[in-house]
Formats: C-alpha cells, sequence, structure tokens
C-alpha cells in the first residue's frame, strides 16, 4: 500500500510542480475573464460593426445612422438622426437583412431606433465638405465663384466657413 501511496504522492507533487513552473501566458487567461463581459456586452458583432457600418448599411445609412449597443437577444440600438428615424425605421427589415448577411448569421434580430445626434468617430481629417481642413476654403471658393450676386456669394461664403469651422 505504501508503494502506491508513494505514486500518489509523486503524482501530486508532479502536478503542483508543473502549475508552479516558469512564466504562463496570461492571453488565455485573460480571454477567460473578459468572455462573460465580451458576451454580455453584445461580442465582437458590435466592434466589426461599427468597423464596418457604412460598407454594411452603405454611405448613405451610415452618416444618418450609427450601432450604439447590441442586446444579448439580438436587439440593435441605432443612434439616428430625427430626419431620418422614420425611413429607418420603414427600412429596418432591410437594414437587418444586409447586417446579418454580413456576418453570415442572424446576429440581429430588431432594432430600437434613439433619435439623437449621431456620433461617429471622426475621419481623417475630413469636414462638412469631405475636404480636409486645409483644403475646405478652396472647395469653398471654388463652389461659390458662378454666383453672380456679390451679397448672396458673401452670405454663403460666411456659411460655409462656419459649418467647415475653417474661419479663414
Amino acid at each position: 500500500m505504501s508503494a502506491k501511496k508513494g505514486r500518489r504522492s509523486l503524482t501530486a507533487a508532479a502536478a503542483e510542480d508543473e502549475r508552479r513552473q516558469g512564466f504562463r501566458a496570461v492571453g488565455v487567461m485573460t480571454s477567460k475573464l473578459a468572455a462573460p463581459i465580451v458576451v454580455k456586452r453584445g461580442g465582437g458583432i458590435l466592434v466589426r460593426l461599427k468597423t464596418d457600418w457604412p460598407a454594411i448599411v452603405g454611405a448613405r445609412w451610415a452618416s444618418a445612422a450609427w450601432p450604439a449597443g447590441l442586446g444579448s437577444d439580438g436587439a440593435l440600438k441605432l443612434h439616428t438622426t430625427p430626419t431620418a428615424a422614420i425611413e429607418i425605421q420603414h427600412r429596418a427589415p432591410l437594414l437587418i437583412e444586409r447586417i446579418n448577411l454580413y456576418f453570415g448569421r442572424p446576429a440581429v434580430t430588431r432594432l430600437v431606433i434613439l433619435q439623437c445626434a449621431v456620433t461617429q468617430p471622426p475621419e481623417s481629417g475630413g469636414t462638412a465638405l469631405g475636404t480636409s481642413a486645409a483644403n475646405a476654403a478652396e472647395t469653398l471658393n471654388h463652389r461659390l465663384r458662378d454666383i453672380g450676386d456679390v451679397e448672396l456669394r458673401s452670405a454663403l461664403a460666411r456659411l460655409g466657413k462656419a459649418v467647415t469651422h475653417t474661419g479663414r
């Protein structure tokens, strides 16, 4: 019996030594700890939705709506501009179909539309005219050059500068 007891203690000691040996990768442990949190907050689906949103729904809808959250029941919360909310609600089945087609599985079951200011990550130096701040004044002047009425051109230039925040 003592030989069996001796083998058990050696096996237990070897297992304990194996647990204590050297450095361990924290990636596996971190993913095990983070997995429940990620699943609770929509998983990687929401991150991919935000990253590829314009490609999924098109530039028109991407400028009017932005994914804000994804519930565990598949409810996608969309922040939309008030002017686009009704049309987005009307086209909800199409948007859901596009999203699910992109993921290749039913990731979104319904849309929850919240009317508010649409907050998107800033693009690389873009302005309302779609150009960099350095070229905004030049683009504005180019667009206004054919307007014959001096007062109207001046008023539109002031408005354009206010919208593009160039201040020139």
